[in-house]
């Protein structure tokens, strides 16, 4: 994965900025290597700094419309300042550390439609930053994140699309200012309670948050309504852990507790 462009701030004859990733596949918690090359113009050039920034698309709601924004939510500068030579080419190896609760683009080398993901170079010379074209990157799921998924899937869940959205979930230990929600149609045997499951994962370095939110159908005389299920796993139990009988057993708690049958 590679991006290459010309700093459009200083004209012909500028430095030029090339990322390169060792590998553009990552897992929350997880990091992206490789090396960002910046070679020099026909001129010296005095750099203040090079840094990277995940960034990723993020649904907003505004009154009554939304809109949808690129947002940042992790950086990390690379350098201090230097000063670049003509012709001369200066190397950054780094490692760059994903978040653990950065969303999922990919399950099972399948891209969820809805996501984008990528990784961002900037680079500073004389107050003129140039911020390069996203270097795309992939986040899978951790294995307790991906046996939830495939546990859905075992229970007949379709997924549809995915998307992240501004804002925090109430009772959630949560740090960006955002969340993933991940979306899916209902079998036969939970079709008659439930229009859409929505799925949101909040990962910290001690465990793994859950948020499931049942979309209810409404009938003829009542209106449909949304229920909530929060729950919390540990990741050393999660291996251990029947989720085809959990998420089933959840998801039917969830809904009586709100009057839903199936």
């Amino acid at each position: 994965m590679v991006f290459k462009r010309f700093m459009q701030a200083l004209g012909v004859g500028g430095p030029s900025v090339e990322t390169v990733l060792a590998n553009p596949n990552a897992r929350p918690g997880g990091y992206l290597e490789g090396q960002v090359h910046v070679t020099g113009g026909d001129h010296a050039t005095d750099i203040e700094y090079v840094s990277l920034g995940l960034v990723t698309r993020v649904e907003v709601e505004s009154g009554d419309s939304e809109y949808d924004t690129t947002q940042e939510f992790h950086r990390s500068r690379l350098t201090g300042a230097f000063r670049l030579e003509p012709g001369q080419r200066h190397d950054i190896p780094f490692r760059f550390d994903v978040p653990w609760e950065t969303p999922i683009t990919h399950v099972y080398n399948q891209y969820l439609h809805g996501m984008t993901m990528g990784l961002r170079t900037e680079l500073e010379v004389a107050r003129a930053v140039d911020k390069g074209d996203l270097d795309q990157v992939a986040i899978f799921p951790l294995p307790a994140q991906e046996r939830i998924l495939d546990a859905l899937q075992q229970l007949g869940f379709r997924f549809t699309r995915a998307d992240v959205e501004r804002g925090r979930i109430y009772g959630v230990e949560q740090t960006l200012p955002f969340y993933q929600e991940i979306e899916f149609y209902p079998p036969p045997q939970y079709a008659s309670g439930i229009n859409q499951l929505e799925l949101t994962f909040v990962a910290t370095a001690r465990h793994l948050q859950v948020v499931l939110e049942i979309d209810k159908r409404g009938g003829l005389f009542t209106e449909g309504h949304d229920a909530f299920g929060r729950f919390t796993v540990d990741w050393a139990t999660a291996d251990s852990t029947n989720w085809v009988a959990q998420l089933d057993n959840w998801l039917r708690q969830s809904a009586q507790r709100r009057g839903l049958f199936f």
